[in-house]
């Protein structure tokens, strides 16, 4: 008998353990409280425990019963691309503000893959500006410049 693993599943379930042994860890300094009188550091233990059981279920899973999966290449300038959009948006929704950061997000993001026309990432990328927008400063109201201060109108 043939025992196929799978390792997405492990690296995956792997990643859950590790977040949520981390969320465990980050609570015990909290005072936990009881089950009825509930104290800030009980719910993120729970979470915590909860998301380590599951990602644990997951690695026995791929260990045990997994699929052979092959990942074939790995599209890096994807990756590259993807990660520059997110640091970006980090360093300059302060100083550029929301709008002009988010589009500037969302045109990476969407440039990221070699099969999308300029067009479609201008069209994608203004209808995700404005729903984040709505939804973030409007709806959720958060305190975030729509135009920052390194852009003088």
């Amino acid at each position: 008998m043939e025992r196929h693993r799978s390792l997405p599943d492990v690296l995956g379930g792997s990643v859950f353990v590790l977040i949520g042994g981390a969320f465990v860890v980050g609570s015990l300094s909290y005072d936990l409280g009881t089950p009825l009188r509930m104290g800030p550091g009980y719910f993120p233990l729970l979470v915590g425990a909860i998301l380590a059981v599951l990602g644990l279920a997951t690695v026995v899973k791929g260990l045990v019963a997994g699929e052979v999966l092959s990942f074939g290449p790995i599209p890096w300038r994807a990756v590259a691309v993807i990660v520059l959009a997110v640091l970006f948006f980090g360093f300059a929704v302060r100083g550029l503000g929301f709008v002009p950061t988010s589009a500037v997000t969302a045109l990476l993001t969407t440039m990221a893959s070699r099969r999308v026309r300029p067009a479609v990432a201008v069209a994608v990328t203004a209808g995700l500006t404005v729903a984040s927008t709505l939804i973030f400063v409007v709806g959720l109201q958060l305190r975030i410049p729509l135009w920052g201060p390194w852009l003088s109108f």
